[in-house]
């Protein structure tokens, strides 16, 4: 497949680039966990079919260091038995408000009331955010 498009030297690609990095800086800050935040961009990468993205995150994720095996489980995470109740509802947050274009009805009252029995207020912020940025 031929480039398109060089997102590196596009003149309003690499602006939005840089805001992206300030806003992914917000979410590094806060006190959601970093594997937290690790599994989150790659299951929303996973399900954006993004190959460029699955393929940094899952290299992130490794550098900052996550497990092959978890990342190996990503992907199933709803039969996998290697992630924390917390990290699960983290997950099903993601998925849901990943595939609101896919016409799904959006984050469920279940799901947000799962993930904030387990994130406080700005935990579940970063949540949020660090979904929205992976899904601009």
């Amino acid at each position: 497949m031929d480039t398109r498009l060089d997102l590196f030297t596009n003149t309003i690609t690499t602006r939005f680039i840089k805001y992206l990095n300030s806003a992914n800086k917000v979410v590094a800050g806060s006190s959601l966990p970093a594997a937290t935040q690790e599994l989150v961009r790659l299951r929303a990468s996973q399900i954006n079919g993004c190959a460029f993205c699955t393929d940094m995150h899952t290299k992130d994720a490794t550098a900052a260091g996550e497990t092959q095996l978890r990342l190996n489980m990503v992907a199933v995470w709803r039969e996998a038995t290697v992630f924390t109740e917390a990290e699960r509802a983290a997950l099903e947050l993601t998925e849901q408000g990943t595939r609101i274009a896919d016409a799904a009805p959006g984050v469920s009252g279940e799901a947000w009331a799962n993930a904030a029995k387990h994130y406080d207020e700005e935990q579940l912020g970063a949540l949020v955010s660090l979904i929205a940025e992976i899904n601009a």
